[in-house]
């Protein structure tokens, strides 16, 4: 087995990730819709197995990752989002696989450092991981089990056939079976997935470490908390007394392309700093020791989708994350193992293997509607948050981005 990586392994989204690891189960009524009832408690609950088995991965390879298996906070932090989960955890509850309970608002708060929140669903079916250690983790074990890893080596093309040949500036491959699992990037390098998915811009800050603030504010664990928007707000507490703090939805890309600012500081470092003072009053003044960003491939259901590529059968594909793969990935890659080896199983069943379910417009409208509807979301969120009624044409255009959301509203 070769793999070939253009950058370093934890160059893109496994290395800059915000380290929320998340079943599936909060997505159940898109998964019902999709799938139909069998195929949706299916994948529930194999996404909250996939939790447990990074964490049991991480244990017999000893890959320290920082893995916390301590559970995650779906809350309403304004009067708008209260409520708005119900649905999908009553419809948890009626298949029998429902994980969550609703916490007591002094526990919530509690748990999550902050009184912005005024209601909270408990799952102990997620963890928080250190994405860099992880995906170096993984390279590491995958040396020793004999993967041969060629790092700073892009692909330059790609011919059909069987054997397929992959061409890179230092030579070509020759391969009976290839797996393209390169996320964010698919949609520039084959022309056939340019409308599968838009890229959007996951943006982050940590903090320097402040134990003592985190003992005083009770972020003690390990637990992820997301509210309820449709460009989540999530954060976690990393073992040395540091907050990281994320938002999605803000920068987007024209026809798929990698922009430059994808790799460098967040600029929307002004918007992180406000959001981690409104959550945690104490750390208003800690300094900021990094903020970041990078492209997520959003996908039309919000869900990965998988597949076949090749007139001669030998080529997978595997995308689409929509900026939820820390958990989901372990699933990915079961998928996509079963897939190169021709399993009959219900990996290969799955409609997950049926390519996109969905496609966007082509630009510039795709483009110019994002932003029409990333700027919506914004004002009705804004709205929410003071209290005021947002307007009716700001809800109709914020409901095309409803997938983006961590949860299923009801």
């Amino acid at each position: 087995m070769l793999l070939i990586e253009a950058d370093i392994c934890g160059a893109g989204a496994s290395g800059r990730n915000g380290g929320c690891a998340l079943s599936w189960s909060a997505k159940y009524f898109t998964l019902e819709r999709l799938f139909g009832v069998e195929e949706a408690v299916r994948l529930v609950k194999e996404s909250e197995q996939s939790i447990y088995a990074i964490g049991a991965f991480c244990e017999r390879y000893g890959v320290d990752a920082q893995y916390r298996l301590d559970g995650t906070l779906y809350t309403a932090t304004n009067p708008a989002q209260v409520g708005s989960t119900d649905g999908v955890i009553a419809a948890l509850e009626r298949r029998g696989i429902n994980s969550f309970d609703k916490r007591p608002l002094a526990d919530v708060q509690r748990m999550a450092g902050s009184s912005q929140h005024l209601e909270g669903w408990y799952s102990p079916a997620a963890a928080s991981v250190q994405p860099g250690l992880l995906v170096r983790g993984l390279r590491r074990v995958a040396l020793q089990l004999g993967v041969r890893i060629h790092e700073n080596t892009a692909m330059t093309g790609l011919e059909e056939g069987r054997p397929a040949l992959l061409r890179t500036p230092l030579g070509q491959i020759r391969a009976e079976r290839v797996v393209l699992a390169m996320n964010a990037w698919m949609a520039r390098a084959f022309p056939q997935f340019e409308r599968s998915v838009a890229i959007v811009s996951s943006d982050m800050l940590i903090t320097e470490p402040r134990p003592q603030l985190l003992q005083q504010i009770g972020l003690t664990s390990g637990v992820t908390v997301l509210d309820s928007r449709i460009f989540v707000h999530y954060y976690h507490n990393t073992p040395d007394g540091r907050i990281m703090l994320g938002k999605g939805g803000n920068t987007f890309a024209y026809g798929g392309r990698m922009l430059p600012v994808f790799d460098q500081p967040s600029p929307y470092a002004g918007l992180l700093k406000r959001s981690l003072g409104q959550f945690f009053p104490a750390f208003a003044d800690v300094p900021v020791a990094a903020t970041w960003n990078g492209p997520s491939d959003r996908s039309v259901t919000g869900l990965p989708f998988f597949g076949q590529m090749s007139r001669a059968g030998n080529v997978f594909y595997g995308f689409g994350y929509s900026g939820s793969g820390v958990g989901p990935c372990h699933m990915g890659g079961q998928i996509l193992a079963s897939l190169v080896q021709g399993l009959d199983n219900p990996w290969t069943r799955s409609p997950l293997v049926n390519g996109p379910l969905g496609y966007f417009p082509p630009e510039p409208i795709r483009y110019l509607g994002s932003l029409v509807v990333r700027n919506a979301i914004r004002r009705k969120e804004r709205a929410e948050d003071h209290g005021r009624r947002p307007r009716h044409l700001d809800v109709r255009l914020a409901r095309f981005a409803a997938a983006a959301g961590k949860a299923d509203k009801g």
